[in-house]
């Protein structure tokens, strides 16, 4: 199972970051999808996360900001990252869980920050 992240970096504040995440060695179109982000002090925190048919869910602090997609047919998932704050700043990994095993897959990072 992998979970590579990648299109993280370093963005003045209001600017806009495209991150992705490809996966391997799941059923992709069975697991729900999520971006999780851990600033450095802090807890992990869910960011949004989309089922298999779409739905999507957001943290409160980035709801009208992020948007986040799928693409089954690549295996990928996508957070769309707009109007950039200092306080995105975080490790942003994803994960995946299969809807019907229930199993939970993590990926590596990928670091955002933005400077004020």
């Amino acid at each position: 199972v992998q979970l590579q992240a990648s299109g993280g970096g370093l963005v003045q504040s209001g600017g806009s970051l495209r991150l992705s995440c490809a996966a391997s060695g799941i059923s992709f179109s069975f697991n729900v999808m999520g971006w999780y982000r851990q600033a450095p002090g802090k807890q992990r925190e869910l960011v949004a996360s989309i089922t298999p048919g779409g739905s999507t869910n957001y943290a409160g602090s980035v709801k009208g900001r992020f948007t986040i997609s799928r693409d089954n047919a690549k295996n990928t998932v996508y957070l769309q990252m707009n109007s950039l704050r200092p306080e995105d700043t975080a490790v942003y990994s994803c994960s995946g869980q299969n809807i019907v095993t229930r199993a939970f897959n993590w990926g590596q990072g990928t670091l955002v920050t933005v400077s004020s």
